[in-house]
C-alpha cells in the first residue's frame, strides 16, 4: 500500500537515489536536506514514515529524532536512521533516541525496502499490503476485496480504510480525533461527527454477515473493533 515517506538527507545523490526507489515502489516521497525543511513539510502533511540521516547541517538527526518523539503529533511516526556510523554504541544511541530501526551506509535499495516494510508492519500495519482476517472477516488491501464468511461485502473507500485500521488494531479504543488522524490524515480538516457517519455506513456494509457487531461504541471514549462478539 502506498505510504508517504519523508527522506531527510543532506547528500543530494543519496537523497535522490532513495527517492527514486521509493517512488518506483509506489510511495509518495517528501524530500528535505535539513531539519528546517523537514519541519516545514511535517507541518503541512504528517508522513507515514521518516528516513532520517544522522549527520545533518545544523541540528543532527539524532537530536531531531528525540524532538519528534517528544512531540505528541509526531511521537508515533516510525523513524529509520540512516548513517555511516556502524559502532554498537552508535546504534544504541540511535535506538534510544526513538528510532525504530537503523541502517548503516552503504545499503542496497532492496535492504531499505525490506526494513521499511518490516517497520510499517510492526508500527503501522494498516499501511502494508498484508491480508488481514478477524473472525471470518477477510480484508485484502491489494485487490481491495472484503469478504465475510465467504460472502463478498461492498464498502466505500473511506469505510474500507477505516475497517483496515480497525482490524489491524483490534481491541484498542480510539477516539474520533485519533481515527481522523489515522484514517483521514491529520492534514485533512473535517468535523469529528464525520467519523460517526462513516461508522454507520461501515456497520451497514457488515450487517449481511453479522460482523457489524464487532464495532463497539465505547461511551465517552470512541470506538473499538473486537475480535470476539459476546451474544
Amino acid at each position: 500500500m502506498s505510504s508517504t515517506i519523508l527522506v531527510v538527507e543532506d547528500e543530494p545523490a543519496i537523497r535522490e537515489l532513495i527517492a527514486v526507489n521509493l517512488s518506483f515502489a509506489g510511495h509518495k516521497v517528501l524530500r528535505a536536506d535539513d531539519v528546517g525543511q523537514a519541519d516545514t513539510l511535517i507541518r503541512a502533511e504528517l508522513p507515514d514514515l521518516i528516513l532520517l540521516d544522522w549527520m545533518l547541517p545544523g541540528m543532527s538527526g539524532l537530536a531531531f529524532a528525540r524532538r519528534l518523539r517528544a512531540d505528541n503529533r509526531t511521537r508515533l511516526v516510525p523513524v529509520i536512521m540512516l548513517t555511516a556510523k556502524g559502532a554498537e554504541q552508535d546504534k544504541i544511541d540511535g535506538l534510544e533516541a526513538g528510532a525504530d530501526d537503523y541502517i548503516t551506509k552503504p545499503f542496497s535499495p532492496k535492504e531499505l525496502m525490506a526494513r521499511i516494510k518490516a517497520v510499517l508492519r510492526r508500527r503501522a500495519p494498516q499501511l502494508t499490503d498484508d491480508m488481514t482476517e478477524v473472525a471470518g472477516l477477510i480484508l485484502d488491501p491489494v485487490s481491495h476485496r472484503l469478504t465475510g464468511n465467504g460472502l463478498a461485502l461492498n464498502t466505500g473507500p473511506t469505510e474500507f480504510r477505516l475497517l483496515h485500521f480497525f482490524m489491524t488494531h483490534a481491541e484498542r479504543v480510539f477516539s474520533r480525533t485519533q481515527l481522523l488522524d489515522q484514517v483521514w490524515g491529520d492534514h485533512v480538516f473535517v468535523e469529528e461527527r464525520t467519523v460517526d457517519v462513516h461508522i454507520r455506513r461501515l456497520r451497514k456494509a457488515l450487517e449481511p454477515t453479522g460482523h457489524d457487531r464487532h464495532i463497539e461504541t465505547v461511551r465517552g471514549s470512541g470506538y473499538r473493533f473486537t475480535r470476539e462478539v459476546t451474544l
